[in-house]
């Protein structure tokens, strides 16, 4: 019982595990980063965080190596980990997913699972890939800004709603601003609108110029 005891602070590793561990570590790595690369939609890439998917699976690979079953060891990485203060802000859930998944596979490395590291990349990479060619996680109807600049507002015209009838499953006025002041007030309405048909976009800012009080018709989605 105290052999079993003892042998919990021993902890041995050879120079070909550690090549080995941080190997794959850094192939599976190098497969994280290339994943995020492709399926990245934001407007902040940064080429910087990708690296550091790569550094940060080998680097975890590492700490486990070094850490082995040796509760002290441990207890002191915790400590002298929590002396570091990250400081910048992760804008993007699927950041996070990201750091997470390079964590996992490189804690994975670090006992030398190589078969669940491997596996596990290669099944959570396509799976995070396909949910983004397929937008899963789009609604079915999306939600575009409608931008006009008119001479009158849209409340007074029954030609606005007529047009937005025709294209709209439902609008709603959201922003008045007056622009300016001529012979008439120049207004610039705002609406939320569901379109029936997301390709007849152009035909609906077509006739929207058409109306003779129109001066510009905007429509904007967001792709995120």
């Amino acid at each position: 019982m105290l052999t079993d005891f003892q042998n919990i602070f021993v902890f041995s590793i050879t120079i070909k595990d550690v090549i080995a561990n941080i190997l794959v570590a850094l192939l599976c790595g190098v497969g994280i980063s290339m994943i995020y690369r492709w399926t990245y939609k934001g407007l902040s890439y940064s080429a910087s965080f990708t690296v550091s998917l790569v550094m940060l699976t080998m680097i975890t690979s590492v700490v486990i190596m070094v850490i082995g079953n040796n509760l002290a060891r441990a207890f002191g990485m915790v400590g002298a980990m929590s002396i570091i203060r990250f400081r910048t802000a992760v804008k993007d859930a699927s950041d996070i997913m990201f750091i997470f998944f390079s964590l996992a596979i490189g804690l994975a490395c670090g006992v030398k699972l190589f078969s669940v590291a491997i596996f596990a990349t290669i099944i959570i990479g396509a799976a995070f890939v396909i949910i983004n060619k397929v937008n899963f996680a789009m609604p079915k109807r999306r939600e575009y800004l409608l931008q006009l600049i008119s001479l009158s507002s849209a409340g007074e015209n029954n030609e606005f709603d007529n047009i937005l009838r025709k294209y709209c499953w439902k609008y709603k006025v959201i922003n008045v601003k007056t622009l300016g002041e001529e012979e008439h007030d120049i207004l610039e309405i705002s609406f939320y609108v569901n379109l029936k048909n997301e390709n007849k976009g152009q035909v609906l800012i077509a006739e929207l110029k058409k109306l003779s009080n129109v001066r510009q018709v905007n429509l904007f989605y967001d792709e995120d």
